[in-house]
């Protein structure tokens, strides 16, 4: 029976996942620096062992009600060929979970973001694609900025 190793963390009350092979590292998040004319999700930039990531407010993109946490943390995620650091509220845990408890979407709620629903025990968990995370512009206005 195949399974998935997963990274939980937490936007606001609700869990999310992401596939650990997508994930190149956590690191805690300290703040960006703020760029001119960037949209509102787009944190700024940071400085990883000399190399210029842009930073994203996950909850901000996604339209989320997060708590202004102050010990927030990044993960570096690679997509289309681009570091980017995702801001999420807390990175909770590492889990393995079996193919057969990862359910679609319904269709009425389908995103393009979302590829399905895992449960474990009586969780649920998000678990967000982060190659289709951003669309063709955000990818554009990335792209500019590192």
């Amino acid at each position: 029976m195949a399974e998935e190793q997963l990274v939980l963390f937490r936007l606001g009350q609700e869990e999310y996942a992401i596939s650990i092979t997508q994930v190149k590292e956590i690191i805690q998040y300290k703040g960006a620096t703020r760029l001119p004319n960037a949209p509102e999700y787009i944190e700024g930039i940071i400085s990883l062992r000399g190399k210029i990531i842009p930073v994203v407010d996950l909850g901000k993109q996604l339209a989320l009600a997060t708590p202004g946490i102050n010990d927030k943390r990044a993960l570096i995620v690679e997509t289309a060929g681009r570091e980017i650091g995702i801001v999420v509220d807390e990175v909770t845990e590492v889990i393995r979970l079996q193919d057969s408890a990862i359910a679609p979407l319904p269709t009425a709620t389908a995103n393009r973001y979302i590829r399905g629903v895992g449960k474990e025990g009586t969780r649920l968990l998000i678990l967000l694609d982060v190659d289709k995370l951003f669309d063709e512009g955000e990818m554009q206005e990335l792209k500019k900025i590192g």
